[in-house]
């Protein structure tokens, strides 16, 4: 296996003697794997995609009644609340953490992301736990530009009260040892965020962005929770934060063709340069935030987490969105576009 980035002497982290257990390889999924988070958009697939491995005992971590789940266990806690984990973690071999708290109120998302996460690998340390991955966001690093950015050698420099409190989240889950991914733009069955906003700006724009020359990290759900779940039981650890995105990036005018292609976006009349864009979209503090993410290169490099973990990242971003552009427009409301 090549050398990681968290393996260098630059980012290596001290490992004290109450953090070594979540250090120790996991050479068979064993005692059991905890996932919170396994009802939102991410953690559902992950949730998925672990109960179909044999012989894995998977308990979900949730604020909500059992669902159906087969074979799952369940844990009723809330990460608002340190004193419903108790507990959680006894009989689990590795966490998953793929709750968060998305919104405005900063001391809302520090208590669940920042105060949660901490208390959760406290008590992952205390019941013997091997393995914690934690899924986060490449917005600890802010709005750029990136281009082929390495992650782990990135700055945290979050913009946001939610990527702050993130942030706090990875420092965790780190100083245990523990693993974390940083996804950029996730899409799929499920997204809420990338796609109808992607469709606000540009609708209200109706023009390119720098001529569309702008490259985006992306990643398709399923194969993110793929490369989650692998984190998760590779045999060896895999410590340290990386970028996963697929490796290739999307540029802003694949990712806009394809919305006119599939989704029926008009096509654009202009091509802006970013401040020309701002003035534009001033009054719209929504499509400002958009504008913020997409106007900009956020590209970072991916391509050594799918060799760590030896998976493969999938099909490029033309053919999975072609095949989950259904679920939009039926999410969306939108017609089946006319033939070109």
């Amino acid at each position: 296996m090549r050398r990681t980035q968290t393996e260098q002497p630059a980012t290596r982290r001290v490992v004290t003697p109450a953090t070594k257990r979540i250090l120790t390889p996991t050479a068979t999924p064993g005692r059991g794997l905890l996932i919170t988070g396994a009802h939102g958009f991410i953690g559902s697939r992950v949730a998925e995609s672990a109960l179909s491995v044999p012989g894995l005992r998977v308990r979900l971590l949730t604020r909500r009644p059992p669902g159906a789940r087969d074979r799952a266990e369940h844990w009723r806690a809330d990460l608002a609340d340190p004193a419903t984990l108790r507990g959680a973690c006894e009989g689990i071999d590795t966490v998953v953490h793929c709750a968060s708290r998305i919104g405005t109120d900063a001391a809302e998302s520090q208590q669940v992301n920042g105060r949660g996460t901490e208390a959760l690998v406290e008590e992952a340390v205390r019941a013997g736990v091997r393995r914690v991955v934690c899924l986060s966001t490449a917005a600890v690093h802010g709005r750029g530009p990136f281009s082929r950015a390495d992650s782990a050698r990135l700055p945290i420099a979050p913009a946001s009260a939610t990527s702050r409190s993130r942030a706090d989240a990875e420092r965790a889950v780190l100083a245990a040892g523990g693993t974390v991914l940083r996804p950029h733009l996730v899409y799929g069955p499920g997204d809420r965020w990338v796609v109808p906003a992607l469709l606000s700006m540009h609708t209200a724009l109706r023009a390119d962005v720098s001529g569309g020359r702008v490259q985006h990290s992306v990643i398709h759900v399923d194969a993110l929770a793929r490369a989650v779940l692998a984190a998760a039981l590779t045999p060896y650890p895999i410590p340290g934060a990386h970028a996963v995105n697929h490796p290739d990036p999307v540029s802003g005018v694949e990712l806009t063709d394809a919305l006119a292609t599939h989704l029926g976006l008009p096509d654009a009349r202009a091509d802006l340069d970013y401040e020309q864009a701002r003035a534009r979209l001033a009054g719209s503090p929504k499509d400002l935030h958009s504008l913020s993410v997409f106007g900009v290169d956020h590209w970072f490099d991916s391509s050594g987490i799918w060799q760590d973990l030896a998976l493969t990242p999938g099909p490029p971003f033309t053919e999975t969105f072609a095949a989950t552009a259904p679920w939009y427009r039926a999410h969306l409301g939108l017609p089946v576009p006319a033939p070109a």
